[in-house]
């Protein structure tokens, strides 16, 4: 199948989503001068165009989409072009109110927003099949074409009778005979025992808790719907047009959706980021999303959306700041990007999102935001041959499994404050913090190229993953997990001893007395480390092998119990340290395994990551910084020789080759 490179032709493309159909005509003819003013060299076309391409059912306006692809043809700019089906036009749901998703407790969602549509509905994907047949038809040959993007962030649920339908489907598919639904469910608990297929539900709003492997299986369900209905618009384009690559936009650790299965699916894997320019942590949730997605596509990925300043969903939406842009656009190269793309290219005038700040803002050509904008895509377009299609490497890859996050999340868990993104999170702050790379991996993925697989929390795991898990052990890895670590099997039933027998053996833990989860703001002392160290969110009464703590509790109920077990190469951390604690605990340990930083030495704030042949060196803090780059490198973005010193200041940035 094609990849990205395919659309790329060893450049990176910059632009974003255009939605010309806002704007008059003459308009259009302004835009084109500006984007090549600008460099950017690839729009997407029709995202939320249905009701302009079909105004009433059946009926096709492809003339205005006409003039545009050729316009942009003769501008040298590459189309992704887009199946509009994630926003129905309003006289869909008027006519076919089976097309309209439901909520758990039964309301309808109506048009006049956007993704309203049922994923199970038979009438919607009809529709959605002929908009994509008819694009594909008369756009598959046109020269302007680079890429496929089908439906946008697909994130729809539907508890309604036809999704229920499917269910029950999925469901026989799956179990094969209601005891064995039964049991995997455990419905003997609470008189929940199915005599029919036809009693099976969604887990609707029930008087009292939902039963946990229902929700479980019905977000299995959600997340194989919404790609069944990617399937069939991806099957459609790549027929027409076997050699264009073909993507959907992630949104960034979206609850709803295996982004891995789903990537196994795509020629592109693209997301959309976007930070708060004002928390403290953006750039390294961005890192995340980034080191996430470039793991999914096992190398270079696209950048689908971002915002060039505000965005208008949160209680205060901040512009970005001078540079910041620049800096977090250069961040996604570094780790992996080769497209750099944002919603959108001019900013709307109308609509809910005219708040969102577009490439073109309100203030137009002079504004800050466009000049930066030009500035941005000068420097890709100067980086670009050298840049594209390299690889950035990870000796360490951080374990997430969406089956796992769902199961976790269950009404009936032990604590709310043990949520898996922000343990997730911390666990790979603490890498960016110490400046190591990583990458991401499923459980079941071959993890024998990495020198070190951290497991921050998963909470389920099959009995493949767990035997992968010993496996990597068994052949001199080192493993670090963290608590709430192989508790239940895939289908949620704890395992004995509260733990997985094989992982309780291998990090020596004899006993697994009782889970102590903590209280927001609470801490426990440890001792261990550079005089000790706090433990948040979580704390477990273990019995220990002979020789095996790392660490012990300090005063309270679990005073002198391990707080984090060491036996061999594998670890196992039984609360959250604290930031500092934590990124000098597995820093320590990655070491150990013989992983260091691309630079040493960097300052607090400062970003080192090698792509290719390529050092990416990102100052992320407000004031200027010295870093000491051994040799002599060639800065790419300002073509200085840059021998031992590089000064960067604020939001500052070097691309340096040897």
């Amino acid at each position: 199948m094609p990849d990205l490179s395919a659309a790329t032709g060893g450049r990176i493309l910059f632009g974003g989503d255009y939605n010309p159909e806002q704007w008059p005509e003459a308009t259009w003819h302004e835009d084109v001068r500006l984007m090549k003013d600008a460099g950017v060299n690839s729009v997407t076309l029709g995202v939320f165009s249905w009701a302009k391409l079909e105004p009433h059912p059946g009926a096709r306006e492809f003339g205005w989409l006409d003039t545009l692809m050729d316009l942009m043809h003769a501008n040298g700019i590459g189309v992704v072009l887009a199946t509009p089906t994630s926003s129905p036009p309003p006289w869909m749901g008027r006519l076919h109110p089976d097309t309209l998703p439901r909520t758990e407790d039964g309301r309808t969602e109506w048009w006049g927003g956007r993704q309203h549509f049922s994923h199970s509905s038979a009438t919607y994907r009809r529709y959605a099949a002929a908009i994509t047949e008819d694009l594909a038809a008369r756009y598959g040959g046109h020269p302007a074409l680079t890429m496929w993007h089908i439906n946008n962030e697909y994130c729809t649920f539907d508890y309604g009778d036809e999704a229920a339908a499917a269910f029950r489907r999925w469901l026989r598919e799956k179990y094969g005979t209601l005891d064995a639904l039964n049991t995997a469910w455990g419905t003997a608990f609470w008189s929940q025992g199915y005599d029919s297929w036809d009693g099976i539900l969604p887990p609707r709003q029930p008087h009292y808790m939902k039963n946990p492997t229902q929700v479980l299986d019905f977000r299995r369900f959600t997340s194989d719907m919404l790609l069944e209905c990617y399937v069939a618009e991806r099957d459609i384009v790549r027929r027409h047009t076997p050699h264009i690559p073909v993507t959907t936009n992630f949104m960034p650790m979206w609850f709803g959706q295996d982004a891995w299965r789903w990537a196994e699916e795509e020629d592109v894997v693209s997301v959309d980021i976007y930070p708060d320019p004002r928390d403290p942590l953006g750039a390294r949730n961005g890192a995340m999303v980034q080191d996430m997605t470039r793991s999914q596509a096992h190398g270079p990925w696209m950048l689908m959306e971002q915002a060039a300043g505000p965005v208008n969903w949160r209680g205060v939406n901040h512009p970005k700041p001078r540079g910041l842009n620049r800096l977090w656009s250069l961040q996604a190269v570094a780790r992996g990007a080769d497209a750099v793309c944002y919603f959108q290219w001019r900013q709307s005038r109308q609509g809910a999102e005219k708040f969102h700040s577009g490439m073109v803002s309100h203030a137009g050509e002079e504004g800050r935001t466009f000049q930066e904008v030009k500035q941005l895509g000068g420097e890709l377009a100067r980086i670009g041959e050298a840049v594209a299609g390299s690889r950035t490497n990870a000796d360490i890859a951080i374990l997430h499994d969406w089956h796992s996050w769902w199961a976790g999340a269950q009404d009936g868990r032990l604590s709310t404050e043990a949520d898996y993104p922000s343990v997730v999170g911390a666990w790979h702050r603490a890498l960016w913090e110490a400046h190591l790379t990583a990458a991401f991996a499923h459980p079941e993925h071959d993890l024998a190229g990495y020198r070190c697989v951290l497991v921050p929390q998963l909470y389920l795991l099959t009995d493949a993953a767990v035997e992968n898990l010993l496996a990597y052990a068994r052949q001199g890895g080192t493993l670090v997990c963290g608590f709430l670590t192989g508790v239940a099997d895939q289908d949620d039933r704890v395992r004995p001893g509260g733990m997985d027998a094989r992982l309780r053996d291998l990090f020596g833990i004899r006993t697994l007395h009782e889970w102590w989860p903590l209280d927001a703001g609470e801490t426990v002392e440890c001792d261990g480390g550079r005089g000790g160290f706090r433990g948040t969110l979580w704390s477990e009464e273990l019995e220990a092998e002979p020789d095996t703590v790392a660490a012990r509790y300090k005063g309270g109920e679990l005073d002198g119990l391990p707080a984090v077990l060491n036996k061999g190469q594998a670890w196992y951390v039984s609360t959250l340290p604290e930031p500092d604690a934590l990124r000098e605990l597995l820093a320590g340990i990655a070491a150990g395994a013989g992983v260091r930083p691309v630079l040493d030495g960097l300052p607090a704030g400062v970003e080192a990551v090698r792509r290719g042949e390529l050092l990416f060196v990102l100052n992320h803090g407000r004031e200027p910084v010295t870093v000491e780059v051994p040799g002599t490198h060639l800065d790419l973005l300002t073509d200085e020789t840059i021998t031992g010193g590089l000064t960067l200041g604020r939001y500052g940035a070097a691309v340096l080759r040897p």
